[in-house]
């Protein structure tokens, strides 16, 4: 039963996001095109308003020890800037500005009929794909990585 709970209330709220997203024309090439070449600011604003909110968001949840659905609690970790973020964030900056788009948009660029976003979803599978395959972690962002007690409880 929390499986189906867990997708209705994922469903629930990717469905939300997508609407933010597309109200905001954060799905067409030519709003980020713009953005990139500092054309159009008020996606800067955007972007930093849902940090802020996030941050805000999460820092509360986690200081009144707020349960999730999964059962666990918040727990926000703070890291080191490292040279696969680095590497990381030139790759996805680089794969946003050639496509106009990433993961979320893309999905609304697809809802909204743009057919050129599988293309970019093929290549969004095909990186998953090429990072599963370099030994990265298998848990959360490869950054953190399971301990001998988390593979006990597993």
């Amino acid at each position: 039963m929390i499986s189906l709970r867990l997708n209705l209330v994922g469903l629930f709220f990717g469905a939300m996001f997508g609407g933010i997203l597309a109200a905001g024309a954060l799905h067409e090439y030519e709003t980020i095109h713009n953005m990139l070449r500092l054309e159009k600011f008020y996606v800067f604003g955007f972007m930093g308003s849902a940090i802020t909110v996030a941050i805000v968001g999460l820092a509360i949840l986690e200081t009144r020890n707020f349960k999730t659905v999964l059962g666990g609690f918040i727990k926000l970790q703070k890291s080191d800037v490292e040279a696969n973020h680095i590497k990381g964030g030139i790759i996805f900056g680089s794969g946003w500005a050639i496509a106009g788009t990433c993961p979320a948009p893309v999905l609304v660029m697809l809802a909204s009929g743009a057919m050129l976003s599988l293309v970019v979803i093929a290549g969004i599978f095909l990186g998953l794909y090429l990072a599963g395959n370099k030994g990265s972690s298998p848990f959360g962002d490869g950054e953190h990585r399971l301990t001998e007690s988390d593979r006990v409880k597993l």
